[in-house]
């Protein structure tokens, strides 16, 4: 069920494709601040209401950041690793055609989960606006997210959640849950930065060893055989596991819902940092910070991705993408978890106080 309030959704746009089959859907959330900014997913799974939660993460992310967007989410139905190549440019360019009536004037797409460059590129050319979508390939003009933006920003927020509880990098054990570009480039940072990386996860399982993984190896070991469970040294473990295993940081970098509150007493980590969206819910947030654990939320840790997005969207350049990634994510992080301190609330709810504030201050249609 998707749910309405003062801000959004304001448009929930449906499209099906009879020949493909393909079915697919777009939901703006709020066009208060800008157009609608947010990427599309395709997985066999992907709801409206899925898609709806992650729109208002996008419109919360993207005031949060102070960037001249609105929050908006897509998705397109479909399991592309049973699909040929041509069948999910057909998918996409369906999509897209869907799209037109709102894109890019009221939406502006990206990658997700199984989207990257080359689906953009299809996106843009379909719709014929090269400002319909960020994350193209550099022939294009664009920043693609595969340069690791994202996970620049969550290693960023990390770093400054770390600082704030009084605790030194190279004295850190971390998690990392899911290691796809997210996950393999926050773990790329933190390694080079001296923490110790002792779990990963994937959709095959964890790799664990308490005396740490070998990044290199570990990449290679993904790259390679194309999962991290056949890195040579370690224990392998159930997916769900990761957020079992005893390390200080947990970084989850994959995939939504991925941990409730039947979980907490099972939960090791004194800090939290979703370098995903929406893996758990704010009522989970609110019970681990209760307990002491402080959880840096989503549209905080990894707005890494729409900052590069909102540079190449004014054809700004890669160096100064990396800039703008790390003193916005570095100011957000620390504004919100001195304001947290500060207060006496967790950092989600400080981080939605000012979030929204700023999108309601902003929409003439909310204020009615």
């Amino acid at each position: 069920m998707v749910n309405y309030d003062n801000i959004g959704p304001e448009k929930i746009v449906e499209v099906y494709h009879p020949k493909s089959g393909m079915r697919g859907f777009v939901v703006v959330d709020s066009n208060a601040l800008g157009p609608a900014k947010g990427g599309v997913r395709m997985t066999p799974t992907v709801t409206i209401e899925e898609v709806s939660r992650l729109a208002r993460a996008m419109t919360l992310k993207n005031s949060l950041a102070d960037l001249p967007f609105g929050g908006g989410k897509g998705g397109i139905i479909g399991d592309d690793k049973a699909m040929s190549k041509e069948e999910k440019a057909e998918f996409v360019r369906a999509f897209a055609e869907g799209m037109k009536v709102i894109s890019p004037n009221l939406y502006v797409s990206a990658p997700d989960m199984n989207m990257a460059e080359e689906e953009m590129r299809i996106y843009a050319n379909t719709i014929g606006d090269m400002k319909s979508c960020t994350g193209k390939p550099k022939d294009m003009g664009g920043l693609p997210h595969e340069l690791g933006s994202t996970g620049f920003g969550v290693f960023h927020a990390t770093k400054i959640a770390i600082e704030h509880m009084g605790m030194n990098m190279k004295d850190i054990t971390f998690a990392v849950e899911g290691f796809g570009n997210v996950g393999f480039f926050v773990s790329k940072f933190m390694t080079e930065a001296g923490a110790k990386l002792i779990a990963a996860s994937d959709s095959r399982g964890v790799i664990y060893n308490e005396n740490g993984l070998d990044f290199e190896k570990l990449a290679e070991a993904k790259e390679n055989k194309k999962t991290v469970t056949e890195y040579s040294d370690g224990k392998v473990l159930p997916s769900h596991e990761i957020i079992q295993v005893d390390a200080d940081v947990l970084i989850t970098a994959a995939i939504p819902d991925l941990f409730n509150d039947g979980d907490i007493d099972n939960m090791k980590f004194k800090i939290i940092v979703e370098g995903s969206n929406i893996p758990t819910t704010p009522e989970v947030e609110e019970n681990l910070y209760k307990k002491g654990v402080m959880v840096v939320p989503d549209f905080v840790a990894n707005a890494g991705g729409v900052i590069s997005s909102y540079v190449e969207y004014i054809g700004g350049t890669e160096e100064e993408m990396w800039k703008m990634v790390e003193e916005k994510i570095v100011n957000n992080t620390k504004l919100v978890l001195d304001k947290s301190k500060e207060k006496g609330i967790s950092p989600r709810e400080v981080a939605m106080e000012i979030a929204r504030e700023r999108v309601l201050n902003s929409c003439d249609v909310c204020k009615v």
